[in-house]
């Protein structure tokens, strides 16, 4: 079932698609909104010639229109015991002594695609980061590079462009060994570069607190009534101008609801969860402490309850 508009109907209406037929069909009148339409979907029956073949499918991937073939070149597949072997052996020498210019940037798309997966990043980011990737591959300026920490820093560049954006210890978590410094100087190369291709300035986005708070909340165990609360204070933090990291103040506001309610959180839980350390979380508390009144919800924290914080 989907939405579309119906030309007798004259409004949108729920539409069936009959996928034997390849028509799009109106729920409403019956009338034939599209006909023969190509199915793009994957074809999930196994045409191998053996049995103990686990490979489901008979049509290639989706196209790439970041690759200069679009993804559509064909792979000669490895001998699998069956007749042929010498004719299918010696074709798949010949093809890998071949010269493919894409064999770099199909490592890398596969590389940016791990480490989103990891991350559980949906798709759209994947797709921005190897746009990002390709843009810096073709000004040729990227050799003698740590690769791992350009991927890293595309993918954060992406992250930060799709408002999904994650922090530099997350990313540096599943970058293949770069290290926070190596993804930052990697981050501002890749910058300049998109800049002098652009000819003005890359829209990195706007970082809040709030980006980050469910996520952090989730990785404590926090419930929901603690959640909420947390996303209420983090709202009216943003009108007073505390000169903060949003990922600190993120932290600190977290550590005030977990004491103030029933199932404390230690700073150290805090801080692994988070990312954030400890000494920061704390001078975030203390920039946070004479507002507490003004950021937390009357409805989760009585003022006797505020009075009975710890004082920085």
């Amino acid at each position: 079932m989907g939405d579309a508009f119906c030309s007798d109907c004259k409004k949108h209406t729920e539409v069936v698609f009959d996928h034997s037929a390849g028509d799009t069909v109106c729920s409403e009148c019956g009338l034939v909104l599209e006909s023969h339409s190509i199915d793009e979907t994957s074809e999930w029956r196994t045409f191998a010639n053996e049995s103990n073949d686990n490979d489901p499918v008979r049509v290639g991937g989706p196209t790439n229109p970041l690759l200069s073939d679009g993804g559509l070149s064909t792979v000669i597949s490895k001998p699998n015991g069956t007749t042929g072997d010498y004719l299918s052996s010696s074709l798949g020498r010949w093809q890998n002594r071949g010269s493919n210019p894409d064999r770099g940037l199909i490592l890398a798309f596969k590389t940016i695609a791990t480490m989103a997966d990891r991350l559980g990043l949906v798709s759209t980011i994947k797709d921005r980061a190897s746009e990002i990737y390709k843009k810096v591959e073709d000004q040729k300026s990227s050799r003698g590079r740590n690769q791992d920490a350009i991927l890293a820093a595309c993918l954060y560049i992406a992250c930060r462009q799709e408002d999904k954006p994650r922090t530099v210890k997350e990313i540096c978590s599943v970058a293949n060994g770069a290290t926070k410094k190596e993804i930052g100087r990697a981050k501002e190369y890749i910058v300049k570069q998109l800049e002098v291709e652009m000819g003005q300035a890359v829209d990195m986005g706007t970082i809040h607190a709030g980006d980050f708070l469910r996520r952090f909340c989730s990785n404590l165990g926090m419930n929901n009534q603690a959640m909420k609360a947390a996303q209420e204070a983090v709202q009216k933090s943003e009108e007073i101008d505390i000169r903060r990291s949003p990922i600190s103040i993120a932290a600190a506001v977290i550590y005030i609801i977990t004491q103030l309610s029933e199932e404390k959180k230690p700073l150290r839980d805090i801080s692994l969860a988070t990312g954030v350390a400890e000494g920061t979380i704390r001078n975030a508390y203390k920039d946070l402490y004479p507002h507490i009144s003004k950021i937390i919800p009357i409805w989760y924290a009585k003022e006797e309850d505020l009075k009975n914080l710890c004082s920085p």
